[in-house]
């Protein structure tokens, strides 16, 4: 078994959570309300803007300088494509340019992009790609397990064929090579902290469906 595959096996029930949480099957099935949607945009809509500074993080810890080249090429070309189908999805749902000078991150999306940061912040590579590789990979699931769903609203269509393509799928086994790579030479207690930024962020990945689903406040505002 692979570190990675030792990974998906630890979180696998949360795993199993994501891929059926009713804010994905609503999706899937086309029959989740578009306000809702709108909400994950625009928390997604942050959290990418913060997921690419992280692969800036990444590629300057990188000592290989391909690596470096390629983590670098990757924020590019993520964000690039991610934020471009955002912009669709935000002019589709009426996103306005005074809701998103208003927007304010929901709880959980602050915090998970707060873990990213702390990762890039323990001065290890393989901790950093740890902590990024569960959104990469869970999307990548996502898009693989409901490839023929056909849901009659075409942005959530366009939303699976996205994470659905070869580009996609091919970025997420590069960064999972990557990080198997990684591991295969770090010590004992450093695999212990690399374990540890997966786990967490693929708790944050569950939760974040949770917080659009819910439409997640902050308890001052309830």
């Amino acid at each position: 078994m692979s570190f990675s595959e030792m990974l998906r096996e630890k979180t696998k029930d949360s795993w199993e959570q994501s891929l059926n949480h009713p804010f994905v099957k609503g999706i899937v099935e086309g029959d989740l309300p578009l306000e809702t949607f709108k909400n994950y945009i625009m928390q997604d809509i942050y959290y990418l803007k913060h997921y690419g500074k992280i692969h800036a993080f990444a590629a300057a810890h990188a000592d290989d300088f391909h690596v470096s080249a390629s983590l670098a090429e990757k924020a590019k070309n993520t964000a690039e494509a991610e934020l471009t189908v955002h912009k669709e999805h935000a002019e589709i749902l009426n996103i306005t340019d005074e809701e998103m000078e208003n927007f304010k991150p929901a709880p959980t999306a602050y915090a998970y992009t707060s873990h990213l940061y702390r990762a890039s912040l323990s001065g290890s590579l393989a901790q950093i790609v740890s902590a990024i590789l569960p959104c990469y990979w869970l999307y990548a699931d996502i898009g693989k397990t409901y490839e023929d769903a056909a849901p009659e609203t075409e942005i959530y269509r366009n939303w699976i064929n996205m994470y659905a393509s070869d580009w996609f799928q091919e970025s997420t086994e590069e960064m999972i090579d990557l990080l198997d790579d990684l591991a295969a030479k770090a010590s004992d207690d450093e695999k212990e902290k690399i374990i540890e930024q997966f786990v967490i962020a693929k708790e944050y990945e569950l939760a974040f469906w949770e917080m659009s689903y819910t439409f997640e406040t902050w308890l001052s505002e309830k």
